[in-house]
């Protein structure tokens, strides 16, 4: 089990002006930033790092929301880390997301769910690794 989990904070929450709040909200749950960026991706960019649902019928409106503007990518430290962070997030429709979660508390619909967070320990090192070289990572 791994003690780092990987976040990005999507299109909707940034241009809402919720990216302060939801930092604050992970802080509070006791994890710690080892990397963060802002940076806004591009089709290819957000086509390479959702490749594994390339088949999926979502793909390309999902490509076209995650490169819609800026996002927050973060590399998170806590124990637990990836198990703790999804529930911290909540469901994926904030609709049955529990309440006080960040997809709660922020989220307006499956597709706009204001965060993303690495399913796995392997996922969530291959997701840090996309986004962050080792000198950007403490």
């Amino acid at each position: 089990m791994s003690n780092r989990t990987f976040t990005m904070i999507k299109p909707d929450a940034t241009s809402k002006g919720y990216t302060g709040a939801i930092l604050d909200q992970i802080i509070k749950a006791g994890y710690s930033v080892k990397a963060m960026k802002w940076i806004k991706l591009s089709e290819e960019q957000a086509g390479l790092f959702y490749d594994i649902h390339r088949e999926r019928p979502f793909f390309g409106e999902l490509v076209q929301f995650m490169s819609s503007g800026p996002i927050v990518a973060a590399i998170l430290e806590k124990d637990n880390a990836v198990a703790d962070f999804r529930t911290l997030i909540g469901a994926t429709n904030p609709a049955q997301a529990a309440e006080g979660t960040i997809r709660k508390n922020f989220a307006a619909s499956i597709g706009e769910n204001a965060v993303h967070g690495s399913d796995s320990d392997e996922n969530a090192a291959i997701e840090g690794d996309f986004f962050f070289s080792k000198l950007e990572r403490f």
